[in-house]
């Protein structure tokens, strides 16, 4: 196959797969935390969370981040044989890790539980711990799949792997609830269903993969090899690790501090599993980042390197402002909403107030990510890490300073605080690199034009309903038409003022994932469905 030939066609057709089974993945994996909190409650909502940071950071750093190093070496590999030791070398290093990791979760899971202020933890992190096991397989496949550019068999095992995770983890919940089994059992069996879905995703990999790396084996530098992994694979899934990382932080501080503060063991729980309900609402809050920096990213890698015409600052630019705009509407408009939106799904209006700042963290989110994606795209990889790393220490000393004042809300605006860092100095390094203006100061008076639109809309609308419309039903059912209605009516307002100042152009909605639609719509607002500008 051409070399142009895969830069471009094949690059982004796969890019495209891998963003649409990216999508699928994302909206499982926040989807299924709403029926599991409605069956087993915000406590045991509160004790599958409490563990998850550390499956769920393993299997991040090992399917994502290593399965990307393993495919950046091998396609630079010089032939087969190079090829096939590389994958060799990948598979020891990662069962030597996983073999590593397993110990220690099984060894030292009572303390772990222990120090999280809940000792009964200890057999939800040894049921996760096999896990680990399963990741070198996963990875490696991955590696060799995306080094040659064949995406379906990633896609795929990506959407069954999680797939079967989801099927499991509400099959077994539902079952376990019937049968009387205690709160633990049941995130017991939650844990066991991430096992089994990992291991669907090493099968279905499998089910594709053929004896390609025939041949002898050459002969290697292993510690070239490893460095490589390791800073690799830390770096690229340093960014899809910062929320699970801050998730980390407060499945270590948050329980402790509450019940230093006298809170009841009980209410201390059931209130960190309210505060929980956040994660889920993020992860769908980023989605557009997320689908960003998996599409536009690889237009700017691209770029980068030329010469001529402007290179990469078209895309660079696009992304910002598509980041921008998506993150902050989602933001705001989730924060407006968040009351009937929590007990739409949730059942009740429990800790709202916290949520709604929670909820402001999507913005942070939204920038961060694809930032940090394009600033990885260009080469530049230690400053983004560093800036992950200070932002987490920022979110352990804020939580340690916040949540003895204002449990659970001081939580949330210490993850506030922990983004602002990073936001800030990702923007200033940025800024560095690319000495550009990111977004021209009308578009910024426009999203906010657009914010106050949406707002003057869907509150009196939210009050109005409230009061009168819906007020013979059902809590739940009200709640449920109220969010609804509200975000149709808001997000319909805010993208009518965005289409027409048009600050977004119809060939600049054209090359983001699923912007064709947009572009159909600000055409005919535009009056000018002949052309485009």
């Amino acid at each position: 196959m051409a070399s142009s030939d895969w830069n471009m066609k094949t690059f982004m057709k796969g890019a495209s797969i891998l963003t649409i089974s990216a999508i699928i993945v994302k909206i499982l994996g926040a989807v299924y935390r709403v029926p599991f909190q409605n069956l087993v409650g915000d406590k045991g909502f509160y004790i599958y969370q409490q563990v998850y940071p550390f499956i769920g950071i393993f299997i991040v750093w090992t399917s994502y981040g290593f399965a990307v190093a393993v495919s950046k070496l091998l396609a630079g590999s010089s032939g087969r044989g190079e090829a096939k030791a590389i994958m060799r070398i990948a598979f020891t290093y990662l069962v030597c890790i996983s073999i590593s990791f397993f110990i220690i979760l099984m060894t030292f899971a009572p303390f772990f539980a222990r120090t999280m202020g809940d000792p009964q933890l200890a057999s939800l992190l040894r049921a996760g711990a096999y896990i680990v096991l399963l990741m070198p397989a996963l990875a490696v496949l991955k590696g060799s799949f995306q080094s040659e550019g064949q995406m379906i068999p990633v896609a795929v095992s990506g959407v069954g792997e999680q797939a079967f995770r989801v099927t499991v983890i509400l099959i077994g919940t539902w079952v376990a609830v019937r049968a009387g089994a205690s709160l633990y059992t049941t995130g017991e069996i939650a844990m066991w269903g991430a096992v089994v879905g990992e291991a669907a995703g090493v099968v279905i990999l499998s089910l594709y993969f053929s004896n390609r790396f025939k041949g002898p084996i050459e002969r290697i530098s292993k510690w070239s090899v490893v460095k490589e992994l390791t800073i690799v694979s830390l770096s690229v899934s340093a960014s899809a690790l910062i929320l699970l990382l801050f998730q980390l932080v407060d499945s270590f501080t948050v329980l402790n501090l509450l019940l230093n503060s006298g809170y009841t063991s009980d209410y201390a729980m059931t209130l960190k599993g309210v505060y929980d309900r956040g994660q889920p609402l993020a992860q769908m809050g980023i989605l557009v980042a997320t689908t960003l920096a998996l599409a536009i990213v690889p237009l700017i890698a691209h770029h980068a390197g030329k010469k001529e015409g402007r290179g990469a600052l078209p895309f660079i630019r696009l992304t910002f402002r598509t980041a921008f705009l998506f993150g902050w509407a989602a933001a705001v408009g989730l924060a407006l909403v968040l009351p009937y939106v929590n007990e739409m799904l949730f059942q009740t209006k429990d800790g709202s107030i916290a949520l709604i700042i929670f909820s402001i963290q999507i913005f942070w989110l939204s920038l961060i990510l694809p930032l940090t994606a394009m600033l990885q795209g260009a080469g530049k990889i230690k400053v983004p890490t560093l800036l992950l790393v200070v932002g987490v220490v920022v979110k352990i000393v804020s939580n340690l300073y916040l949540v003895p004042i204002l449990n659970v809300t001081g939580a949330a605006i210490a993850g506030n605080v922990g983004f602002v860092v990073i936001v800030i100095g990702m923007v200033v390094y940025f800024k560095k690199v690319w000495p550009y203006q990111l977004a021209p100061t009308r578009f910024y008076g426009w999203v906010f034009g657009a914010t106050s639109l949406m707002f003057c809309v869907v509150v009196p609308w939210m009050i109005v309903a409230d009061t009168f419309l819906f007020d013979g039903l059902s809590s739940r059912i009200a709640a449920t038409l109220i969010a609804l209605t509200s975000v149709g009516l808001g997000g319909t307002a805010f993208l009518f003022v965005i289409m027409k100042s048009r600050i977004m152009a119809e060939k600049e909605w054209y090359l983001l994932p699923f912007g064709k639609r947009l572009a159909t719509v600000q055409l005919w607002l535009m009056k000018d469905r002949g052309r485009i500008i």
